[in-house]
């Protein structure tokens, strides 16, 4: 029997949270994240944004993640939803509160559109300052598999007007 390679993939996830030990639910996170998907490669700074979508709440610390897996990308995402549920994060609502929140923006080149499951690209990436800021850090020079732009220059000319403070 021929002993396969296994394939390996570079996915990128945008940590955030809002409650309780910001910093200290996002740390935790990329442990988790190294432990149990994949070696964790880059993180990049923390980042301060006002709520998105829902503005009556406390301010959010975001924060990019690279990571090189061996798993699929829907492996990854349950995955990323246990370490959500183990870290006590409980659904409510859409765009609340929250202790953390991991979402799986890119996942090597691929494009995968699984409804009501699983998008990639993430469909909403490039509208997101929050989202393109960290991710241009760490990624500068990888290409969106469908608008064909760099995340250096996605984040360049973003309308967002959201601030986003690198701490």
């Amino acid at each position: 029997m021929l002993n396969k390679a296994l394939e390996y993939h570079t996915a990128y996830l945008l940590l955030g949270g809002n409650l309780g030990d910001r910093e200290g639910n996002l740390k935790k996170a990329i442990e988790l994240l190294n432990d149990k998907i994949g070696k964790v490669t880059s993180v990049s700074s923390l980042y301060e944004t006002a709520a998105w979508g829902k503005t009556d709440q406390p301010a959010f610390l975001n924060q990019a993640v690279a990571l090189e897996t061996h798993l699929s990308a829907l492996a990854v995402l349950d995955l990323a939803l246990d370490i959500e549920q183990e870290l006590g994060r409980v659904r409510k609502d859409k765009w609340g509160e929250r202790l953390i929140d991991i979402d799986l923006i890119l996942f090597g080149n691929q494009v995968i559109n699984i409804p009501d499951k699983l998008q990639v690209p993430h469909p909403h990436m490039q509208i997101r300052k929050f989202v393109m800021e960290p991710l241009a850090e760490i990624a500068p020079d990888v290409v969106h598999p469908v608008l064909g732009e760099t995340m250096l220059s996605i984040c360049r000319n973003i309308e967002d007007q959201l601030e986003v403070k690198k701490l």
